[in-house]
């Protein structure tokens, strides 16, 4: 056990083995949520809170940043890791589409391709995101159900969806990012 006293809901592993976890409020509450960081050594830290519903969580490629989606909003957040592995400059960055009928996005699972986009699972499908935080495509799934995704395969180059009481795949010509593995910088996006 490295850590206990909250409810974790999603979790990313950083090459340097810090931890960060999201913590969203218990059932319909509108307590704020928050991201934990626990250190190799067991260290426990609240570093950020504010979020509506903190849920899906990633690392950029390089693992300079850290990316939490908000379930209640159209956001998701980046965050610059600092040295020690705080938090800092967080802004609210890429801009998820929602139906014209909902308020917020069901944002949860995320994750990054080695080019620097960004996946999200939400109601509206994957949505892929460029490195600038605009959305460039959305990927439906065929029951709507979306919950999480990952990149796996030989290759990293199949993504997985976790949709209700499914799972989907997709071979794409993009390599996805383990967080676990040494960071990557990828090239500049193009204008």
């Amino acid at each position: 056990m490295i850590a206990e006293g909250f409810a974790g809901n999603d979790i990313v592993v950083a090459h340097n083995g810090n931890v960060y976890v999201t913590n969203p409020p218990a059932g319909n509450s509108n307590d704020p949520s928050k991201v934990w960081l626990i250190k190799p050594t067991g260290e426990k830290t609240v570093v950020d809170t504010g979020l509506a519903y903190a849920n899906g969580i990633t690392l950029s490629p390089d693992q300079t940043l850290l990316y939490v989606a908000d379930y209640r909003s159209h956001w998701v957040y980046s965050y610059v890791i600092k040295p020690d592995g705080t938090l800092d400059s967080k802004q609210r960055f890429y801009w998820l589409h929602v139906p014209d009928s909902a308020d917020r996005s069901n944002a949860d699972g995320i994750r990054v391709d080695r080019e620097g986009r960004l996946y999200v699972a939400t109601a509206m499908g994957i949505q892929v995101c460029d490195q600038a935080g605009k959305v460039q495509c959305v990927i439906p799934t065929p029951n709507r159900r979306l919950s999480n995704l990952t990149f796996g395969g030989p290759q990293f180059d199949t993504l997985f969806a976790t949709c209700g009481d499914k799972v989907y795949k997709r071979k794409l010509k993009v390599t996805g990012v383990n967080a676990w593995d040494k960071p990557n910088k990828p090239a500049a996006p193009r204008l």
